[in-house]
Parts: structure tokens; sequence; C-alpha cells
């Protein structure tokens, strides 16, 4: 799968932003990255882009939070070459549409599948 370009992005973004279905997606309010909560099944997304740009280096750790957000914060800018999307996946709802950013958080001892919706509003073509 070969990583999606920001122009790519922002239009999953704005078809994702224009779909008005009710959805258990939708409810799960995954505006920020959160774990992908109990109430949602990991078989209702479909992969469709990456964002890893090259899977034999190591993307880079740094956050942008250019209006000083926090990676939890519902505002926190999607900036495709800062973690953590550029270890993620883009992934649709198969039962409303929706896009999403998924990725693995891993640390010491566990590992934990996070999620947050693709929205154009927060979307950011930053530099590193």
């Amino acid at each position: 799968m070969m990583a999606m370009d920001f122009a790519g992005l922002m239009q999953l973004a704005q078809r994702s932003a224009a779909v008005t279905a009710q959805c258990g997606c939708h409810d799960a309010a995954l505006l920020a990255w959160r774990a992908v909560p109990l109430t949602l099944e990991l078989d209702q997304f479909e992969e469709v882009a990456t964002l890893v740009a090259d899977p034999y280096t190591e993307p880079t750790f740094a956050e942008y939070h250019a209006n000083g957000t926090r990676y939890h914060s519902e505002d926190a800018p999607i900036a495709p070459r800062y973690f953590p999307c550029n270890r993620s996946h883009v992934v649709r709802c198969v039962k409303c549409g929706r896009h999403y950013l998924r990725y693995t958080e891993a640390g010491g001892y566990f590992s934990e599948v996070r999620m947050r919706a693709l929205r154009p509003s927060v979307l950011a073509d930053a530099a590193l």
C-alpha cells in the first residue's frame, strides 16, 4: 500500500465530513486520539491508505502542535509527517463510509490500537 499525499487525505476528510448517516463509529466521538472503544469492532473498518511514508525508515516521534494543543486535544492538528499520524493507516467504516486514522501504540508492556476521526478542519500540511 502506497502512502497517501495530503491532497488525497483532504479529499477523504471532506468526504467523511459530508456523511450524515447514524453509525456507532460516529457515536464513539473519536475527535481526539483514543483507544478503540469496546463498542466498536476493528473488522468494521477497512484499510484504504497509509500515512507511513517509508516502511524501511523510522519515522519521527515529534508531534506538531502549532497552537499549544496536546496529543489528546480534539483540536490538535492532524499533521501527516508528525507522530502519531506518520505511523497511521487511513481506515473507512464499512457501515457509513466515514474515515479515521488508526495506529498501534506500543509501550513497554502493552499495545493498544488508537483511532481518530479524519476531519478537514484540523488537517495541517506542516513540513518537518
